[in-house]
């Protein structure tokens, strides 16, 4: 645990380690507060914060076209969540931020490893061959460069997520894939009578996931599911119903959330659904054997 995370943790969770008293915890957070950079604890101006955004970087998607709604990129320090129907392209997505996020970043790149907890068996090293390929990256490299474990259930896949939080402290990691986000929550609570645990629980995972973001700079990316919903508002469904599974917890949990769907032909299109800094845009990408690309370059 990082002097950020001991900072960060309630001290009630803290009382719960073997041999922790309250004047013992109260003696922890005073000094890992004192190890903390100025500011880190209390205000600063918007100034100083825009200094400290500086360290953020952009991830691209791979299209020229997505990228420009999104300002280059997925952004580090956040979360980024899309969303859509099967065969929209949301793992192959993910399949090729995996390749970039080893790229320098004046290439759009992060410079450093990824992470991947795979819920639905969907991660495929032959598909991160062909990518690299495109990217004129060594294969072999590109999926060493890339640790992946399989969730069986919930509660392994938040085991996952903060037994991690050691590997991202050697600063190497760019990129942490969890695809996707709501599978296994919705096979363990079933039914109104679980609605209420999952959330809580969901919450807590969503949490940590904005911990790890901030305090590794790294980008945080999961994929999600949709449901039917015709009577859904249309900030949250799309034109043909279906909005993203989760809830509010998950809405408001997102810092960036897109929105893809099948388009004319083997088109596809994503549409920035919510975003602190993009405004609602569209772009159209497809799907090639280099991952996602512009549709000019079929």
């Amino acid at each position: 645990m990082s002097v950020q995370s001991v900072n960060n943790t309630l001290s009630k969770h803290l009382l719960k380690i073997k041999g922790f008293s309250e004047i013992k915890v109260e003696k922890v957070k005073e000094a890992a507060k004192k190890c903390l950079p100025s500011g880190a604890c209390g205000f600063i101006t918007g100034a100083e914060t825009l200094i400290l955004r500086k360290q953020c970087f952009r991830l691209s998607t791979g299209s020229k076209q997505w990228d420009a709604i999104l300002n280059g990129g997925f952004e580090s320090k956040s979360i980024s969540e899309v969303y859509g129907e099967y065969r929209c392209g949301k793992t192959q997505l993910a399949h090729t931020l995996s390749v970039i996020a080893q790229l320098p970043r004046e290439h759009g790149g992060g410079g450093g490893k990824v992470a991947w907890v795979d819920t639905e068996g969907t991660f495929r090293p032959e598909r991160i061959v062909q990518i690299a390929e495109r990217f004129g990256l060594d294969p072999e490299v590109a999926n060493e460069n890339i640790i992946q474990s399989r969730a069986a259930n919930s509660e392994q896949q938040s085991t996952l997520i903060y037994d991690l939080s050691e590997q991202l402290a050697t600063g190497e990691f760019r990129l942490l894939v969890i695809d996707s986000l709501m599978a296994l929550f919705r096979i363990d609570f079933i039914g109104r009578g679980e609605l209420a645990d999952r959330q809580q629980k969901l919450g807590l995972f969503l949490d940590k996931l904005h911990k790890i973001s901030e305090e590794f700079n790294v980008v945080v990316f999961y994929t999600n599911q949709v449901q039917s919903d015709p009577g859904a508002s249309a900030l949250f469904a799309g034109a043909d119903g279906r909005k993203p599974v989760g809830g509010h917890v998950v809405a408001h949990a997102s810092t960036t959330r897109v929105l893809l769907r099948k388009g004319r032909g083997g088109e596809r299109v994503a549409k920035v659904q919510d975003s602190p800094d993009c405004p609602e845009a569209e772009a159209t990408y497809i799907i090639t054997t280099g991952g996602i690309n512009d549709p000019d370059k079929a």
